[in-house]
Formats: C-alpha cells, structure tokens, sequence
C-alpha cells in the first residue's frame, strides 16, 4: 500500500513537471503567432471618461455637467475603440439620448431636492453597460449562441430594474463567451474581444467583454456576472475591480444560461466591475436593497481592526500554472504595506485542499437532471451531436466554437452526481468552508490569487483550461470576493488579487478594495505606444 501511494506520487509529479513544461512551450508557441501585431489603443482624451460613476453622478445632479454631455462622451469613446477591441455587441444610443434628455429636464426644474436625488437616485443619468447574457428590454439576449442572435430581451433583469430606478442609464451590451462558460470572450454570433493593454491577449470570461469596456472606459460602470469567476477573471486581465456577492443578495433573475438547480442559483452572483473602487459600494447599494440589513452596507469599516490572511498559491493542483512570481510578490508588498502604515500584521496561511479546487467546482456543478450542456448548445430544443460539430468545426461549418464542442464531450467526464467521488468532494468543499470561516469569523479577510498569470494570448486558456479554478473555488464556498487591480506587469499587462470574506461580509471586501487602491493606484489606463 505504502509503495502504491509513493508510485502515484511520484507520477503525479513527473506529470506536474511535464505540464508545466508544455504550458511554457505552448506560450511561447503562442507569442511567436502573434509577435507582429502591436496596435496601440487610442488615447484618453476626455476627461469625463476619468471619472468614478460616483463623481459622475454627483455633478449631473448638482447640475455641474449635464447627463447628455456625460452620455455623448461615453458613445465618442465606443465609436473611437469599438472596432480595435470587439467588446461592445449591441448598443441603445438613440434610446439613451432620449432618457439623458429628460434627467436633464427634471435637474433644470428643480422640483426635486438634490438631498432627495442623492438618496433616491444615487446614479440619476450616469451611463453603464452590462453583459450579453443580463436581459435588457429591446436589445440582444444571445449569450453568445448563434441559435439566440435573433432572441430580444421582452423585460430587463431585476438588477437592470433596480439601476434604472436609481437613475442609472443602460447604453450598451457586452460580449461573453459562449453560453457564459469559457473564460475567453469569443463566439460565433459577435466574434472575438481583445484585451486593450495588447490585443493579442485575452479579456478573459465570460463577463470578458464588461471587463475590457471597463478598462477602455466605455462606460461610467458595469455590471458582470460569475459563477466561477466570471467577474473577477475579466477584472483581473482588464485591471479594473469586480465583486462576487454573496449568494441570494443580487437577483439572478434574467440571467441565461439559468441555473440549472439551487446549488448552481447560490454560486452565481451579479456583481459590479469598475474601475474606481470608490463605486463598488453605492453600486452594490442598489443591487441588493432589499438586503440592506444583512449586509451592513452603511456599516463603517476599519481596516486597522480586521484580521488579515493570505495565501499566495492553491497547494499544488494538478494541471494548473504556478503563481508567477510577479503576483507571488503583491501579497509581500500588502503585508509591507500593512506593517509600515498601520502596524499591522497579515498572517500567512496553507490550505491544502485549495489543491482540489477544479475538481471541488466541477463535482457541486453536478445535477440530478436538468438540461445538458449540449441541450443548452440547441437553445433547449433538441440536442447538439457534438462529434458531428466537431467534424462541421474542422471543416470551418459549425456555429458553435471548439470549446462549446469539446465542453459537450467532456460533460460526462469526472465523478457523477450522487457517486462515491462526487459525495467525497461535496464533503471537502464542506471541509474547506468551515475551516475558512472559522478563520475569518466576522473581522477577518483572506487575500488569495485571483489567476495564476498575467491575460494569456487568445486561444491559449485551451492548453491551461483549470486555471479558472483560482477564482471557482470561492463560488462554491459561498463566499463574497473582491478582485483588486494592484498594477502591471513586466510586460504591461495587469496583475493583481482577490480579497474574500464570510458571508455576508462583502463589505469587508469593498473596504479593502479601497484600501488596497489607496495604497497601490487601483485602475491604470492603457498605456499609448508611440
């Protein structure tokens, strides 16, 4: 037995080392492809787009700017960028105009107190954009299938609702991945999106397009959503900050693909992704009204009395990337910080079972029924033959992309709902949530990588598919989590991590959201290349 155990060790690491030798070939396969294009964003000449949506806001309502000066600033800066990076897929200009208009009237007649705006409509005229998979009335709810292209949202999302009501104007709709299940913003319905810090790298998914209006400074803010890290991958690669919410505080209603049972219903979340971290708080304020008392939102937060944790690598899975040492270092420069400015100590932390973190998330994805992956690809009428779409993919014919494909014939695959290994790691993913939160408590956070490495060149997520399992772990744990922007890289490109609390707790994530974009300069603006 005991020889057994050391054989598969063994094995595991010379696979391990192996991986890690084709993850390194294939990137630097993929940096050859693409080593000739080097197209340089167009600058940020306008000075709105530098704004918080809070700042925004504030001036429309104190009548400093007007809302249809704010909206055609935000449209120029679509116009201008859209082509280079694919990111917006349906627009409502006409519409908004019309809405911006009218918040214009109502400011100039002063018929309502600017107190009573404020607490009201705490975004009256302030532009955002959301993802193609979030209903809004009148545009395209395709969620990237070609079987959807022509689908029209008949009502918008409750989160859509609660923005409108607070003053917030949609303008435009961002692109996913196909069916919202791949971490690369590309479909055969819009096409590919591309990362403004090099266009030859990835926006990451599926909120990838949100991510990359963001950081381009498309829109005041937007609204992302993840069920396994599909807010915070895209921040990440976009440096912008995102945030998961806590499980049921944010309605999923609208969202397509539906979860398929409750225990998918409690991973996902709608959340906020923008650029100032100042935002994230009002934004969640609307979003989960109804929620007030749960979340403490109102309640003041002082970093200096929170207890601090880290963890700077997932434990050793199996076929995912190491943290790159870039990254490695931002938990070091967070404790330093933390020590220099505050005397405050951050306790590092190792728990092991963040190791079975892909296969935690693909076990609690599991369902006793419910429509297959390949019932979704046919839009819930019929099924899709996944080999025949893989033969039609070859031959340049099938409307799906290669991961859809590849993600039918893997469904399968893995433990199977109710089996011996699917109740094994239900239990470890019980295991490692107790132990966290008996960890944080109430005053506690945990910092934790939010991906491995800087955004991949397209395509190449296909040779390191679990890196996702960074961020997916805390979808299934139940846990609200914040992404940070924390600069850029060697190489220009952003980096940063994910601060995660109790549930509940997201105020505590926000707080050090804050605090960490105080100390370290939050959101960096693409650079311009000469």
């Amino acid at each position: 037995m005991g020889e057994s155990s050391t054989v598969k060790t063994y094995t595991r690491h010379f696979l391990k080392i192996i991986g890690a030798f084709l993850q390194i070939f294939f990137h630097w396969l993929f940096s050859l492809v693409y080593s000739g294009s080097k197209i340089s964003m167009p600058p940020i000449n306008d000075l709105l787009l530098l704004e918080s949506a809070t700042s925004l806001a504030y001036k429309i309502r104190t009548r400093k700017i007007k809302s249809s000066e704010v909206l055609q600033s935000f449209i120029d800066r679509i116009n201008e960028v859209n082509p280079l990076l694919n990111c917006v897929v349906d627009k409502r200009f006409e519409e908004a105009k019309k809405e911006a208009q009218i918040v214009d009237d109502l400011l100039a007649s002063e018929v309502i107190s600017e107190e009573k705006l404020a607490q009201e409509k705490p975004f009256l005229g302030v532009p955002f954009t959301t993802k193609d998979c979030i209903p809004v009335k009148g545009m395209i709810h395709s969620s990237g299938l070609v079987k959807r292209k022509h689908n029209i949202a008949e009502e918008d999302a409750k989160s859509i609702t609660s923005l409108r009501n607070a003053g917030a104007i949609p303008i435009a709709l961002t692109n996913v991945s196909e069916l919202c299940m791949w971490w690369e913003s590309a479909n055969k319905v819009h096409g590919r999106s591309r990362n403004p810090y090099d266009i030859n790298r990835i926006v990451g998914g599926s909120s990838g397009g949100e991510g990359c209006a963001q950081a381009a400074a498309i829109s005041a803010f937007g609204i992302g959503s993840d069920i396994g890290g599909s807010i915070r991958m895209p921040s990440f690669f976009n440096g912008i900050f995102g945030h998961k919410p806590s499980p049921f505080v944010v309605s999923n209603h609208g969202q397509y693909p539906e979860p398929v049972t409750e225990e998918q219903d409690r991973f996902l979340g709608i959340g906020p992704m923008c650029r100032r971290a100042e935002d994230l708080l009002p934004i969640l304020k609307v979003l989960t009204a109804s929620h007030k008392e749960k979340l403490k939102l109102d309640e003041p937060v002082d970093v200096t009395k929170l207890k601090w944790y880290y963890q700077d690598n997932d434990s050793g899975s199996f076929m995912v990337s190491s943290v790159v040492p870039e990254i490695k270092q931002l938990f070091t420069k967070v404790c330093k910080h933390l020590d220099k400015a505050y005397g405050v100590k951050a306790t590092k932390v190792n728990f092991k079972r963040f190791a079975k973190s892909g296969a935690m998330w693909f076990a609690n994805m599991k369902s006793p029924n419910g429509p297959s992956f390949r019932q979704q690809l046919a839009n819930l009428n019929g099924t899709v033959n996944p080999w025949m779409e893989l033969v039609k993919w070859v031959l340049g014919l099938s409307e799906h992309t290669f991961i859809g494909i590849m993600t039918c014939l893997a469904e399968k695959g893995g433990c199977k709902y109710g089996d011996e290994k699917y109740e094994y790691l239900v239990q470890e993913r019980n295991n490692l949530r107790r132990e966290l939160l008996e960890l944080l408590g109430n005053d506690g956070v945990f910092l934790y990588p939010t991906h491995p490495t800087a955004a991949p060149y397209h395509n190449e997520p296909l040779v390191k598919p679990f890196n996702f399992s960074y961020t997916a772990v805390i979808n299934i744990l139940g846990l609200p989590a914040t992404h940070c922007p924390m600069g850029l890289d060697k190489n220009g490109l952003p980096i940063g991590i994910q601060v995660i609390a109790a549930e509940n707790n997201d105020r505590l994530c926000l707080a050090v959201a804050r605090e960490i974009e105080k100390a370290f300069g939050g959101w960096i603006p693409p650079a311009i290349k000469a």
